[in-house]
């Protein structure tokens, strides 16, 4: 991680952990606002204003959080407009590097070798892991967010004068319902998985285990339309399906997730392959980088063996 903008150590994948052995994720720590006349938004700073091409997306394809943003850049209609980079999936002693992988592309602005050189762009004494997304800005060359949520509903209605869209995935009538489902979600499921993965103690995994699953058979039955919310797709769908897409082909074997499979929930299956058949989502997917990703936590992988399936999982996305 940077301490006080120098790399300290090799990459860790456990971030901080509680007293019981709880995994405990990083705050985001950029928390500006793109906004269509460039007023400040709910946090950080004014001055980002929506423009076509000023702003430039970091994403790795392996991460769920990222991919929220990918989605919601494809879904929005906002490829030509916002810029991106990949970088490799495969994690080095120093964080997220770019380039030296299929699919993964150089640094386009600065050359730089590993992500964490954007963040001392962005900080010379930023002290804290170097995380994607990280949305850049061109014009100012500074650090807009590096908060997946924030940078989704920016993507919602920043752009909207310039890509104009019938979707609305945060809409007002159901912004209550969305923020209390989303926090439901995130904890017992998108971070869930991580808190099973990188558990401490036994008495941490079961908790995050059992959770996991509960959260899961909980939406199996909530799923009487198209979407969790009936007919319209919102936010709170591209949450959940970074988590479920991911599930059988990682978080199952590597985060010890295996006692079912999204494959075994009937529901969720169908719902995950509606929400892959959207336009441009599956280009969003990745199975490759997501398997290269995660199988090389040396912490839990040591010898980086990356499993051949499942199969069921790479026929889905080569229906699409």
């Amino acid at each position: 991680m940077l301490v006080d903008g120098k790399w300290v150590g090799d990459w860790q994948p456990v971030q901080k952990a509680d007293a019981q052995g709880r995994f405990v994720r990083q705050l985001s720590s950029f928390r500006n606002w793109i906004t269509p006349d460039g007023r400040p938004g709910p946090t950080g700073d004014g001055g980002f204003k929506a423009e076509a091409g000023r702003y430039r997306l970091y994403v790795a394809l392996i991460c769920p959080w990222a991919s929220r943003t990918l989605i919601g850049r494809a879904l929005k209609g906002l490829e030509g407009l916002i810029p991106v980079t990949v970088v490799n999936p495969v994690l080095t002693d120093e964080g997220w590097a770019f380039g030296g992988y299929p699919g993964a592309d150089q640094d386009p602005l600065f050359g730089a070798a590993h992500l964490h050189e954007i963040y001392t762009r962005a900080d010379p004494h930023f002290t804290g892991r170097a995380t994607v997304p990280v949305l850049w800005d061109m014009a100012q060359g500074v650090m807009v967010s590096n908060e997946s949520a924030d940078i989704l509903r920016m993507f919602d209605t920043a752009f909207e004068a310039l890509a104009p869209s019938d979707l609305r995935l945060y809409p007002a009538d159901l912004a209550e319902r969305i923020d209390a489902l989303n926090a439901r979600i995130y904890d017992g499921l998108n971070n869930g998985v991580y808190k099973a993965g990188f558990a401490g103690t036994q008495a941490a995994y079961d908790e995050a285990e059992a959770g996991v699953f509960t959260m899961l058979d909980e939406l199996e039955a909530r799923l009487d339309g198209s979407y969790l919310f009936g007919a319209r797709l919102t936010e709170t769908d591209i949450r959940t399906f970074v988590t479920l897409i991911r599930f059988d082909a990682a978080y199952h074997g590597i985060f010890k997730l295996n006692r079912r499979r999204i494959a075994d929930y009937p529901s969720l299956s169908v719902y995950m392959k509606r929400i892959l058949r959207l336009p441009g989502v599956a280009q969003t997917v990745n199975l490759d980088h997501i398997k290269a990703g995660y199988y090389s936590i040396k912490a839990l992988n040591p010898l980086g063996i990356v499993p051949a399936g499942p199969e069921h999982v790479t026929r889905l996305i080569g229906s699409v």
